[in-house]
């Protein structure tokens, strides 16, 4: 299932819900402002980024700006109260799936949330578990290793 982090007035959260009912593939939306982000959901957030804040964070945020707040001074419980508390500071929209995560909306990107995409990351998870005890060893999981 896909999850898109949006609010309201964010064109690049348009585009990307467009974009998903174009194609009938189900979301569930969570508007950032009228839906709570509860601590667990804001670490798996945190946890998918792969550039740390500068991925899902807006240090031009005005709040941060205002402020002059240091996120790289903030341990990780004391950055996810703050996010807690300031949901405007993520980039939107975060789209999020069982394989793949995506901040805002980029046309080429995209694409990786197409159903067929998550089915071949799902089949080849499968297939690099095989051992010795699958019965296709002899054929390709020797191959493989």
């Amino acid at each position: 299932m896909i999850v898109i982090y949006t609010s309201p007035g964010c064109a690049s959260c348009r585009k990307v819900k467009a974009w998903l009912k174009e194609r009938d593939i189900p979301y569930i939306e969570k508007n950032i402002f009228s839906t709570l982000l509860n601590r667990k959901e804001v670490k798996y957030l945190l946890s998918r980024s792969e550039n740390g804040t500068d991925d899902i964070i807006s240090k031009r945020s005005k709040i941060i700006q205002e402020n002059k707040i240091d996120l790289d001074s903030f341990s990780i419980d004391e950055l996810v109260d703050f996010v807690i508390q300031n949901p405007s500071v993520l980039r939107r929209p975060i789209i999020l799936s069982e394989n793949n995560f995506q901040v805002g909306y980029d046309a080429e990107e995209i694409d990786a949330f197409t159903p067929r995409q998550d089915e071949i990351a799902k089949e080849l998870k499968e297939v690099s578990k095989c051992d010795h005890k699958c019965p296709h060893f002899e054929t390709c999981g020797e191959i493989r290793q």
